[in-house]
């Protein structure tokens, strides 16, 4: 393997290694960094102001389970609707906060959930951004210390094998002088 060779895999490396870690970190920041639209409608606002707060505020931690990547806040799904709708009618009959997000957790689990809870059946999810960034981190590192034996095992040619290429370069060099007489 040439040395450019080794530097073009180590540049791959690094590029794996930073887009595992934008499209990680991207993720995790996007909610918090960029408005979203809307997807209430008019009729699905409650009158009173305060039950209504409440509301956007609990749709804004469901997950659509049909979009994924959005609250049923923003989604325009049928099922973000049908959840808004149940989530409006909860606090109307006088649940709490935590009883409506308790109950949806126990119809669809904690996936309903844009930011599901630390648990042993979340750990995964919690730990797999630290894993992806690791992993990128060591398969750089492991290239280029093994760019770096390479390098150092192709100067460790012994003084008689350096005597002989010198020699047979002279020879070389002399077969040319007189070719080109």
């Amino acid at each position: 393997m040439t040395r450019q060779m080794r530097q073009i895999l180590v540049i791959i490396g690094f590029v794996i290694g930073f887009a595992i870690s934008f499209v990680i970190g991207a993720g995790l920041l996007t909610p918090a960094t960029i408005g979203t639209a809307h997807a209430l409608t008019a009729e699905e606002m409650l009158a009173d102001p305060a039950l209504e707060s409440r509301a956007r505020n609990l749709s804004k931690q469901l997950r659509c389970l049909v979009c994924q990547n959005q609250s049923i806040d923003d989604s325009d799904a049928d099922l973000a609707k049908d959840l808004r709708r149940e989530v409006r009618t909860q606090l109307v009959a006088g649940q709490t906060d935590a009883a409506i997000l308790s109950d949806l957790r126990a119809k669809y689990g904690d996936y309903v959930l844009l930011a599901p809870p630390l648990a042993r059946d979340t750990m995964a999810l919690w730990l797999a951004p630290v894993g992806f960034i690791l992993l990128g981190i060591a398969i750089t590192l492991g290239m280029r210390r093994r760019a770096a034996q390479i390098d150092s095992a192709d100067n460790s040619i012994s003084s008689a094998d350096r005597a002989r290429i010198d020699a047979l370069k002279r020879q070389h060099e002399n077969l040319n002088k007189r070719d080109t007489r």
